[in-house]
């Protein structure tokens, strides 16, 4: 008999408690308690040991980010949060996300949303995946002033086309990039297109972080932009990213590959058609195996491919699929992954 995945429900709102409860009735779940509030959770935690939580952010006392922040000192455990899908709800997504939450679903309508069956499919699907997940909080990092700008001029470089990095990563991403991105240097000599694989509405909030804790200019990609050294932008949510035959990006609406749009595979692919061996890959924490056929062309057209190793990945599962695919010629820490990407 498959051991059922034993969940904590934190939500300040009884009905929401009751809804979440009701839409995890399933025989692979069982609901081992709830909280009103951070300081219970935290008392829950302790004695039910569960292995998965469910968090709502607006919570009287602590919030949402605060309480995953005492989880992580205290009993790391993965936490899914609950997200309003808003600007105000994506900016407090990702301060949960980099105290260590593995994953968000969003809310279908507002704080209490009555109807949560749009959403069950997406729910059940993250909390299995994230009860199997290493948690762990991004380093702290100073925020530092950013005075560049990314330029989007369509005159081609001296020398041709910059060489290009483009990172796949999912489950996990937001806090290992609140990591790498603001470890690297200024003057960095490669440009760099991030494939965080979420929503639309949420990628411009993770721009935004980054950009302010970064010495490299960062934000969402738009069409037209040209990849310049120094720069990384951000694939958009619910848009893949592609480049032209000068280089430049494009987004498109194509279907979904590896059930994920934007798809590393589909950018990587592209970056290998365009840059070739200019190209670089790096594959980062998350499930499933999105980011593998894609490095895989990198490595076939001679750029260079990296990924991020079992022991620091909150899910190594494409690491482990581009590894497995034989796509990855460097594995390393994710404290390693900046210098990787500066000297490589």
């Amino acid at each position: 008999m498959t051991k059922k995945i034993r969940v904590l429900i934190v939500d300040d709102s009884l009905f929401m408690r009751a809804a979440i409860t009701k839409t995890l009735s399933t025989p692979a779940f069982e609901v081992v308690g709830q909280a009103k509030d951070g300081k219970e959770a935290l008392a829950q935690i302790a004695k039910l040991k569960p292995d998965v939580i469910t968090m709502d952010f607006n919570m009287p006392g602590m919030n949402g980010a605060d309480t995953v922040r005492e989880v992580m000192k205290q009993k790391p455990t993965p936490v899914v949060m609950f997200s309003a899908h808003t600007k105000q709800g994506a900016k407090e997504t990702f301060d949960a996300l980099a105290a260590g939450a593995v994953d968000f679903v969003t809310k279908p309508a507002g704080e209490v949303s009555v109807d949560l069956s749009k959403i069950a499919e997406d729910l059940i699907q993250k909390l299995t995946v994230a009860a199997s997940a290493r948690p762990r909080a991004a380093t702290a990092i100073a925020p530092v002033r950013n005075s560049g700008t990314l330029s989007t001029q369509k005159t081609p470089l001296p020398l041709g086309a910059p060489r290009l990095c483009v990172v796949a990563v999912s489950t996990g991403g937001p806090a290992a990039l609140s990591e790498v991105v603001p470890a690297l240097p200024g003057e960095l000599k490669i440009a760099v297109v991030i494939v965080q694989h979420m929503p639309a509405g949420f990628t411009a909030a993770l721009a935004e972080r980054l950009d302010a804790a970064s010495r490299v200019s960062v934000r969402e990609a738009q069409t037209g932009d040209r990849p310049f050294p120094g720069t990384v932008l951000i694939a958009p949510g619910d848009k893949h990213l592609e480049f032209d035959e000068r280089g430049f990006c494009v987004l498109t609406d194509g279907p979904m590959v590896n059930g994920c749009r934007p798809a590393a595979d589909v950018t990587m692919m592209s970056a290998a058609k365009i840059y070739e061996r200019r190209s670089l890959a790096v594959v980062m924490t998350g499930m499933g195996k999105d980011g593998a056929a894609g490095a895989l062309a990198i490595k076939r057209v001679g750029g260079k491919t990296l990924a991020q190793d079992a022991a620091t990945s909150v899910i190594y599962g494409m690491p482990k699929a581009a590894v497995d695919a034989g796509a990855i010629d460097e594995v390393c820490a994710l404290s390693d992954i900046a210098a990787w990407m500066r000297y490589a």
